[in-house]
């Protein structure tokens, strides 16, 4: 399985080609995505997302938030923080689900690469 955030999934419903975008689709056809649940909250939270985009994305499934999440998600974010780096709280839930679940990370803008150095997120 492979995580995807929600940044690559809208590059791909707006036709855009990037690695990111081919490994999505690659990952896509292979039937290993899954979505962390913020990803899934912040691409249905668009109010002018197509009906046929959203039945799309509500194919996937979606990981667990497992005990203790919340905690481990904050520590992270404190942790990114204390070194003033950036950690927006989205991106901080995202990048938990997937440390938490031990699957990779697609993404498209670079915002999760402290995750990656400091508390270890795989990106894909």
């Amino acid at each position: 399985m492979i995580a995807v955030d929600s940044s690559t999934i809208i590059a791909f419903l707006q036709g855009n080609r990037s690695s990111d975008v081919d490994a999505f689709v690659a990952a896509l056809r292979a039937g290993d995505v899954v979505l962390p649940p913020a990803a899934l909250a912040e691409i249905l939270s668009d109010p002018c997302l197509p009906a046929e985009h959203r039945s799309l994305v509500l194919e996937w499934p979606v990981l667990d938030i497992s005990d203790g999440y919340w905690i481990r998600a904050a520590a992270s974010r404190a942790k990114l923080l204390s070194l003033k780096l950036r950690a927006r709280l989205p991106d901080t839930l995202i990048a938990q689900s997937c440390i938490d679940h031990g699957v990779g990370l697609i993404e498209h803008d670079g915002d999760f690469r402290h995750f990656a150095q400091h508390c270890g997120l795989k990106l894909a």
